[in-house]
């Protein structure tokens, strides 16, 4: 990898998001036989080792790593805040890209490839930022922190929480049209399975549909978002949503089916968990079977991840604001649509916000880039910031 260290200046986005981008750093659960995030970790450490951090690289599970980066931290000067930056290393499939996916094209302003706004462009903002604001003195430390899996099951981040790693605040630098966004919504995944009754085509007498249940069922839902979830709002992230994700049944044309299996996600505010949404489920079954009594169904939550909220006058918010307005930018509170691996770092007790340079709405898009401008301005931003909390300076007049 030292190779190509000359070709990343110190402290330099642009140059270091080029080289994450070149790497291949596909999610090998996602897609099977990929690289995974050891290249594009290694060429980080390297990078940063170079840059003046002490680095470690965590294996989470072979061939996955994790780079913890530590920099600044004056002894003398405790207590200080200290503060993490945190960004994920893997990125999705490239399926169906209209510009290659690893070798990265600058153009117009644009730099374009896999990852660019999802998010190597908020990684190299970060780092740069952290390196610049330790070479003027920093009372707390930072840590930078760049993961792996949080496409998948975030198995970075996890891993990172369960080491005691821990800050009095972070900033995850996912792509947010460098506004802030203290809160995005969570998600259940569900899996409602409808038992029927195989018989032939024309035996209405025997034959149970599992299929026509499991639209009755899915027709309930959606009664229920549009009367009840449409008026469930949250001031940033809008109101609650539910959609069918997939449906498996049948076995021929003139066999009554005698299974369905459908999956359906559901997009949670804050205060709502996947139990919220499993429950229900479960009441919108209940509802079909008193107007069908032989309705059989089984319902399992697999998987689910808890929204984040921030207050937007929380300390963290007011400083990041502080700084964006120290650099004559606009200052915008808004909420994000995707989920993070902040919701993660709350639940820690780490106040974590989401800022960063490109648009959420390029992520795993088949044309992919970030504006090279707000990875500059975006590590400017931070750099601001990293210097006012760790030095303790007040945020008065931040938003």
């Amino acid at each position: 990898m030292s190779a190509t260290l000359p070709s990343i200046p110190f402290a330099d986005p642009v140059a270091l998001t080029e080289a994450l981008v070149r790497v291949d750093s596909r999610n090998p659960t996602l897609v099977p036989g990929a690289p995974g995030e050891e290249p594009a970790a290694r060429l980080l450490a390297e990078v940063l080792r170079g840059w003046g951090c002490q680095v470690e690289v965590v294996e989470v599970v072979p061939g996955r790593p994790n780079v913890v980066a530590r920099i600044g931290g004056r002894a003398g000067n405790a207590p200080a805040r200290s503060l993490m930056f945190n960004g994920h290393l893997d990125v999705v499939g490239v399926e169906g890209m209209v510009h290659p996916a690893f070798d990265p094209l600058r153009r117009d302003g644009r730099l374009y490839g896999r990852g660019s706004a999802d998010m190597k462009g908020g990684v190299a903002a970060m780092c740069a930022a952290a390196v610049r604001a330790a070479a003027q003195g920093l009372d707390g430390g930072i840590v930078i922190a760049g993961v792996c899996d949080e496409e998948y099951d975030s198995i970075g981040t996890s891993a990172l929480i369960a080491s005691g790693v821990r800050a009095d605040a972070a900033i995850v630098t996912e792509p947010t049209r460098l506004a802030i966004c203290p809160a995005h919504r969570g998600f259940a995944w569900l899996q409602i399975t409808v038992h029927g009754r195989a018989a032939h085509g024309s035996r209405w007498d025997l034959g149970i549909d599992a299929i026509r249940l499991a639209a009755l069922i899915m027709a309930e839902l959606d009664l229920h978002e549009h009367t009840t979830l449409t008026r469930h709002e949250h001031p940033l992230l809008g109101r609650a949503s539910l959609h069918a994700s997939t449906i498996e049944g049948g076995t021929g044309m003139s066999t009554y089916p005698d299974r369905c299996v459908l999956r359906v996600e559901r997009r949670t505010l804050p205060g709502e968990t996947g139990a919220t949404a499993e429950a229900e489920v479960r009441a919108a079954i209940e509802r079909v079977r008193a107007r069908r009594p032989e309705l059989r169904a089984d319902v399992t939550l697999f998987g689910a991840q808890a929204p984040s909220d921030v207050a937007s006058d929380a300390p963290v918010v007011r400083a990041i604001g502080a700084a964006i307005a120290g650099g004559g930018d606009e200052v915008r509170i808004e909420g994000l649509s995707a989920w993070t691996d902040a919701a993660l770092l709350n639940a820690a007790g780490i106040p974590a916000i989401c800022y960063g340079p490109g648009d959420i709405m390029l992520a795993h898009a088949a044309e992919e880039w970030v504006p090279e401008d707000e990875i500059v301005r975006a590590a400017a931003v931070l750099e601001r910031f990293a210097l006012a909390w760790c030095n303790g300076q007040p945020t008065d007049g931040a938003p």
